[in-house]
């Protein structure tokens, strides 16, 4: 899911760091030091989980987790996967530098929109109901990271348009393995942490 260096034109590049400056602009206003804890414990499982790359064909493929990281975070996410990416790149190559923002794009803005989507259904009193929308979060997370992948690839140029093709094939499976685990993780949190999803608490304190 990382572009490497030297796959994007120019204008691509520009265009994806101009929106990474001003996603990370909104998500820093909004990381709270409530947040905070929860933002370094999401930063470093997305840092570990797309560490661990499966082959596939000529390609390989990894977990990502930017769908859970929305669900708590909203805009927060967007500081948080950044700060992965740029640790992966500077630490392990992975992606790069000139293409950082193009990533970050890529990997946080879907999951501030399926904060946006999905929050309203994580927030249910059901968390049954809660981890269903959890779940659809995390598979939604991957789809939008692909096809955005897929569009930075395709706007760079008509060559990169089977690669931009076998990106969204490939991670089928991962829409569906995010899917579980995001849809299990909701769960868990709502068990045990709700706040987590702060907006669980305002029923209870409109109630009172």
């Amino acid at each position: 899911m990382h572009i490497v260096d030297g796959a994007l034109s120019t204008p691509v590049l520009v265009t994806g760091a101009v929106v990474a400056v001003g996603g990370l602009a909104l998500g820093l206003r909004s990381l709270t030091m409530e947040k905070i804890p929860a933002a370094g414990v999401l930063s470093a499982t997305f840092f570990v989980a797309s560490l661990v790359h499966v082959p596939i064909g000529p390609s390989s493929v990894h977990l990502i987790m930017n769908g859970l990281a929305g669900l708590v975070l909203g805009w927060a996410a967007f500081p948080a996967l950044f700060v992965g990416l740029l640790l992966q790149a500077v630490f392990f190559g992975f992606g790069g530098i000139t293409v950082l923002g193009v990533n970050a794009v890529n990997i946080a803005l879907p999951a501030v929109l399926v904060f946006y989507l999905c929050r309203r259904g994580v927030a249910s009193a059901s968390p049954m109901v809660s981890a269903l929308w959890g779940a659809l979060g995390g598979g939604l997370a991957i789809v939008f990271t692909t096809c955005f992948v897929a569009l930075s690839l395709a706007m760079s140029g008509e060559e990169f348009l089977p690669a931009a093709q076998f990106v969204f094939i490939a991670h089928i499976p991962v829409m569906v393995v995010e899917a579980l685990i995001t849809g299990a993780a909701v769960y868990l949190a709502r068990q045990v942490k709700p706040e987590l999803f702060g907006v669980m608490q305002a029923p209870q304190g409109s109630a009172s």
